[in-house]
């Protein structure tokens, strides 16, 4: 089972880190560790004093494919939930100015609150999924999947050359604007057109 991940796959979020927009997918992997299921609470690293959420739809693998053609992607994805992306962003930048892969602040342990899945089938318009993160009750990321930079089908597409893509594989497919820092004591819930999905509290 793999757990791919999609950086800078929201315009509006790529601008507010300062980062360039990509012409390509950013690809990076966390380890099935990384999962936090069923609603288990978070509790703070001592290795980050900076850690940030980051909302995100969360497609699941229903079928092995290798190298898929795009008349062929969608028949690859059965189901979406709704996951976390926690960030060290400390150890991020200081990885970023070195050139170094950013696993240790993407992938450590629980890094990966995810919810339940729903079918695509029980979802008015597959291709905009509506979700949205509230932190202690505001709401403070509002996205749609229709504003990808790369839709779900391009996904399949660009991982599938470089990897045989399995059923059961996560592919958490990038964030929108409005990420920011968690503290302990901070409730986050999120949520797939205005139903609850997820709640992960930080301690």
């Amino acid at each position: 089972m793999k757990i791919f991940c999609i950086g800078r796959n929201y315009v509006d979020h790529a601008k507010e880190l300062n980062n360039p927009v990509p012409s390509e997918p950013l690809v990076f992997m966390k380890p099935n560790t990384a999962l936090l299921l069923a609603n288990r609470p978070f509790y703070f690293p001592d290795f980050t004093n900076d850690l940030h959420y980051e909302g995100e739809i969360v497609l699941r693998i229903c079928k092995n494919g290798r190298s898929v053609q795009p008349e062929f992607a969608s028949r690859y994805y059965d189901a979406v939930a709704f996951g976390i992306d926690f960030t060290a962003r400390d150890l991020q930048d200081k990885l970023k100015a070195k050139g170094q892969p950013w696993e240790i602040a993407k992938g450590f342990d629980r890094s990966g609150p995810l919810s339940n899945f729903i079918s695509l089938e029980n979802l008015k318009d597959p291709q905009d999924i509506h979700f949205q993160l509230k932190k202690n009750g505001n709401l403070v990321q509002d996205g749609h999947t229709r504003d990808m930079i790369f839709n779900f089908d391009t996904l399949i597409v660009y991982l599938s050359k470089f990897f045989t893509i399995q059923k059961g594989d996560y592919i958490f497919t990038g964030t929108p604007a409005g990420v920011g820092p968690v503290q302990i004591g901070d409730e986050l819930e999120g949520f797939i057109e205005g139903e609850k999905m997820l709640h992960c509290a930080i301690k």
